[in-house]
């Protein structure tokens, strides 16, 4: 290969069939990669979308190839990246003209903590581990359930949490590591316990108990703290 031979850096062996198969595979690639992340939850991503994660991962797949791979030539790459960008444009039309389309696209958000207790899902892809859940609580000033009365994983990873009035609180399953780990499968002494695992609470007598409403067995005694945070 001669040095700067335009002919192979720009074109090599491109034909107007290899560029309907280069619009393909692109198109292709991108629905896949859509799928993909959309399987996968939304925790990984944070402050993007779904599908501006996927914009930068073809665009980003696109220019890295050609940058280092003789084969591979720059126009090709080009077209990759105006077929990305093409169905950036499409994708952000359709959207605002469709609902379904944009569930479909960026998924729902979902409920997390409703009235302080846990909520489940049958489909728990988008759900949180507990210990991840828990942190980001505590880096919102939450000590326990009792305080948060609705929290939502949102579309785009981010957590909204929505708290009772100081005067509102009542009591809920404590989320700080040390009390937490506290859990016991048995009772001690009759009081107010929370679920260990769904955060329900309810008034205990000493002995084995399994939630009404999960079935678990272990729990920790709830606390009624008011948050501190509030000016």
């Amino acid at each position: 290969m001669e040095p700067f031979d335009w002919q192979q850096i720009f074109i090599n062996e491109l034909t107007g069939q290899f560029v309907l198969e280069i619009i393909f595979r692109t198109a292709f690639m991108f629905v896949v990669v859509l799928v993909i992340l959309r399987l996968s939850g939304k925790r990984g991503i944070r402050q993007l979308s779904i599908f501006e994660l996927a914009i930068i991962i073809s665009l980003g797949s696109a220019a890295g190839d050609p940058m280092f791979n003789e084969d591979i030539a720059v126009l090709p790459a080009v077209i990759v990246c105006i077929t990305t960008i093409g169905l950036y444009r499409v994708i952000t039309w359709i959207t605002p003209k469709s609902e379904k389309f944009e569930r479909i696209l960026e998924g729902e958000p979902v409920y997390i903590v409703e009235e302080g207790i846990m909520v489940f899902k049958d489909d728990a892809k988008d759900t949180l581990s507990k210990d991840e859940f828990f942190a980001e609580l505590r880096e919102k000033g939450v000590e326990h359930l009792g305080q948060v009365k609705t929290a939502i994983l949102e579309t785009n990873g981010n957590m909204s949490v929505f708290y009772y009035p100081n005067e509102e609180v009542k009591p809920g399953l404590p989320i700080l590591p040390k009390i937490y780990s506290q859990r016991t499968a048995r009772i001690d002494k009759t009081g107010v316990y929370a679920c260990a695992y769904c955060g329900r609470v309810a008034r205990l007598s000493s002995g084995q108990h399994n939630c009404a409403r999960c079935r678990h067995n272990e729990w920790i005694e709830a606390q009624k703290s008011k948050r501190t945070d509030l000016p």
